[in-house]
């Protein structure tokens, strides 16, 4: 069973890159609200971690609202949670700042990177359903 899609890259914290991943795999569909979301001890074999780095990442998804734990069942993925306004905050200005940063220390232009966020907001919308 594969999860998501996730290369875990040296010098980044390995906690970090699976929520991420898994933020991703929530957002893009890949996951669907109501879906079953592995067990701390399923997450850290298919990932290759140890079990405390797994029941932290889970226990920070049913903190941020991305899973919920229904008794008798177990852990589900929840309704994409609405974002509060610190987190657009952040966004809009530490994250931008350090893609702006970043960009301008390699080189990009600024059509380079509208480009490159259209094509990854295009890869992360939900194909639309079809309905009988």
């Amino acid at each position: 069973m594969t999860l998501f899609r996730l290369d875990l890259k040296p010098g980044q914290s390995i906690f970090e890159q699976i929520v991420f991943a898994a933020k991703k795999a929530f957002i893009s569909g890949e996951f669907r609200p109501g879906q079953a979301f592995p067990s701390v001890r399923a997450l850290a074999a298919e990932l290759k971690i140890h079990p405390n780095t797994a029941h932290k990442v889970v226990q920070h998804l049913i903190q941020e609202r991305w899973l919920e734990v229904r008794p008798g069942i177990g852990t589900v993925v929840a309704e994409t949670p609405e974002a509060r306004a610190a987190d657009r905050q952040k966004l809009l200005r530490q994250e931008v700042e350090q893609l702006v940063v970043e960009a301008k220390r390699v080189g990009v232009d600024l059509e380079d990177i509208v480009e490159a966020i259209e094509a990854h907001w295009k890869k992360l919308e939900r194909p639309l359903e079809v309905t009988r």
